[in-house]
């Protein structure tokens, strides 16, 4: 009997570098501009069908076919909010689940993406917190979230005039640096001229303060630096952003003085959440414009955004108001982030969980 040739998984075309495109062509004894053209058409374009792919010949193109995917992750919820904030809940091949968002505003589009499953630095005002890391996503997951969107707001071919989506911010679900190879991969491609073209310059990655790879993440990628801080003592962060346990304040604050091409022009922004009667204080403000003095800053305030069961509660309006106010009496931009999408689950981590609860709830 004869034996049945082996059926070969297609790989996805969605997270290769040039490198890979190019060694990915050469393995199939194609001339090497293809790869570039492959590039174009992939990254640039946002083709979904090889079909599409008119500058590359038939025979070429349904080789490709056999061979890759162009698929994006799947929505399993999209929503949209009265706000006009916009949520997907992302299905990945393992059905594994992490949460996009996109928060339109006057002078700009911001996509929030996520680059774990999940979390391991239970923080304990973020409800991604009290999710267990599931994985790290790859970078093909990473950047399909950006071609995903993209391919929602209509945004292809990639071009800056007239661009809803201009920004990105790694906020969603996880710690970026801990999954660094696969994120700095993902943001290679995001910044490439050629493909998707969003510059370092409308990029912050946010990290808890992973120090050994701060450094790192300035020199390789030079993408703008959040700080998800929340407090101004070593006691409270202990508590509340436990990774704090690991690399203190003055480890954290001395690698933000020494971040890359920070300027006046390139500041690093500390997020701050605003828990009642936790660190919302007059005293806790000072002790924050002492905490960063002399490092070119921004402080955004966050309204804490509660979920069933959360152990805090957020600040009131004039508390938030007086804080801020001390803080931009020190020479410190202190804008308070609107919350946005609240009637969709948008905070971090909402989705998935109110996802996963009805799914245990649904009767078999």
């Amino acid at each position: 009997m004869q034996a049945m040739p082996e059926i070969t998984a297609r790989r996805s075309l969605i997270g290769l570098s040039r490198e890979e495109m190019g060694e990915e062509i050469a393995a199939l004894g194609l001339e090497p501009f293809r790869a570039k053209q492959l590039w174009q058409w992939v990254y640039n374009k946002g083709v979904t069908d090889f079909d599409h792919m008119t500058t590359i010949a038939k025979p070429v193109r349904k080789l490709l076919e056999e061979r890759f995917t162009l698929e994006r992750p799947v929505a399993a919820k999209d929503l949209l909010s009265e706000d006009g904030t916009r949520k997907w809940l992302l299905s990945f091949e393992d059905c594994n689940k992490a949460e996009t968002v996109f928060i339109p505003e006057e002078d700009r589009g911001t996509l929030c993406i996520s680059s774990q499953v999940g979390c391991t630095l239970t923080c304990t005002f973020c409800h991604t917190g009290t999710q267990r890391l599931v994985r790290n996503l790859t970078a093909g997951e990473i950047v399909g979230q950006v071609m995903l969107a993209r391919d929602a707001l209509d945004e292809w071919p990639s071009t800056e005039e007239g661009r809803k989506l201009t920004n990105i911010v790694l906020m969603g679900m996880g710690e970026p640096l801990y999954n660094y190879e696969n994120v700095a991969k993902a943001m290679r491609i995001i910044m490439d001229a050629e493909g998707i073209a969003i510059s370092k310059r409308r990029i912050t990655l946010s990290t808890s303060g992973i120090v050994p790879e701060i450094r790192r993440t300035g020199e390789e990628l030079g993408v703008n630096l959040a700080i998800s801080l929340h407090a101004v003592t070593d006691e409270l962060r202990n508590e509340i952003v436990p990774i704090n346990r690991k690399w203190p304040l003055k480890e954290l604050l001395q690698s933000c003085r020494d971040y890359p091409g920070l300027s006046n022009a390139r500041r690093i922004t500390f997020e701050y959440v605003m828990l009642q009667g936790v660190n919302d204080s007059d005293a806790d403000a000072r002790a924050l414009v002492r905490l960063i003095e002399g490092i070119p800053a921004k402080i955004n305030l966050i309204p804490f955004n509660p979920w069933p069961g959360a152990p805090y509660l957020c600040s009131s309006n004039n508390r938030i108001r007086q804080f801020s106010q001390i803080v931009m009496d020190a020479g410190y931009a202190s804008p308070v982030r609107t919350p946005r999408g609240r009637d969709i689950f948008a905070a971090c981590g909402q989705l998935k969980s109110d996802s996963e609860r009805q799914r245990r709830i649904r009767p078999s």
